[in-house]
């Protein structure tokens, strides 16, 4: 005789579900009445008996799912919150069948669940994304991948045409599903001294180009301080407002300050230009490359 050793976690899974699926059914009139009590009165017991009653459903849902390698009690656990969630919205007044109501409730929790815990990048965000993601998942079971863990060219093809979506998003969603996360900071090499991440390009600017911007930079800004040093007082104040500040002031903005029309402002400021390029032609191609436009 063998015996079969449960663990203390799946005895309780099959207690619950033993439970689940000896709750009694409710009448189209019973559902009505409880999810009046709820709206109208806020019975929660009333809620309570609704959301129990239907825990058989969550467990038929939850076990369609058993193929995403999650704990089952997992699944149902997540389904009952949607099952919760749809419980505490029913309107009996649109005179549908709460398990039809709640059907939909349940599935969204546990796929999102399962879409949680397959990857730590979300990459099924949209409703098409996360169709074709479970669609894809039951599809490969049945199909022969290359060894690289992707479905075939053809394979790929077909589905996309099948399912109406593009064929990139099919690549997208196979690929992630050939392979899964790694850690950059997983031991690699013989005496796993170094990082997987030890062996990313940095695609940065080296040092040498650091030290070399930060030179341009600082012989640029010299040479803007002695062009606008043979500015007046006026054209210089007219210049640093309307190229050199952060808070880059207006042509009307100007004028008011100086008393004049903002007409008026612009002739000056064309002539400071003017004057700038003049000192600068010898330096700078672009005047704009040290005024920031």
């Amino acid at each position: 005789m063998s015996f079969v050793n449960f663990s203390n976690t799946e005895r309780s899974d099959r207690r619950y579900i033993s439970a689940a699926m000896e709750a009694p059914y409710l009448e189209r009139e019973q559902e009505f009445e409880l999810g009046r009590r709820w709206r109208q009165d806020g019975d929660e017991a009333a809620l309570h008996e609704l959301i129990e009653s239907h825990a058989r459903l969550v467990v038929r849902i939850a076990w369609n799912f058993r193929y995403s390698s999650l704990p089952l009690g997992d699944l149902i656990q997540e389904g009952n919150i949607g099952l919760t969630q749809a419980a505490t919205r029913f309107d009996p007044e649109r005179e549908v069948r709460f398990s039809t109501y709640a059907t939909w409730w349940i599935i969204a929790a546990i796929q999102d669940h399962i879409l949680r815990y397959s990857s730590i990048v979300r990459f099924a965000t949209t409703p098409m994304h996360r169709s074709l993601f479970f669609k894809l998942r039951r599809i490969r079971g049945s199909r022969v991948v290359k060894p690289d863990g992707t479905l075939s060219y053809d394979d790929r093809v077909s589905i996309a045409s099948e399912f109406g979506v593009p064929l990139s998003e099919v690549e997208r969603i196979d690929s992630h599903l050939a392979s899964s996360d790694r850690s950059l900071n997983v031991p690699i090499g013989r005496d796993e001294l170094e990082e997987a991440q030890d062996l990313l390009p940095d695609e940065g600017p080296s040092p040498e180009d650091l030290v070399a911007a930060d030179q341009d930079d600082t012989a640029r800004s010299q040479w803007l301080h002695a062009a606008l040093d043979r500015l007046s007082p006026r054209e210089r104040q007219i210049i640093v407002s309307r190229f050199l500040e952060d808070e880059r002031s207006t042509l009307a903005e100007i004028g008011a300050t100086f008393g004049v029309s903002k007409e008026r402002i612009r002739q000056i400021e064309r002539k400071a230009l003017d004057k700038l390029r003049s000192a600068l032609s010898e330096r700078a191609e672009d005047i704009s490359q040290l005024l920031g436009n």
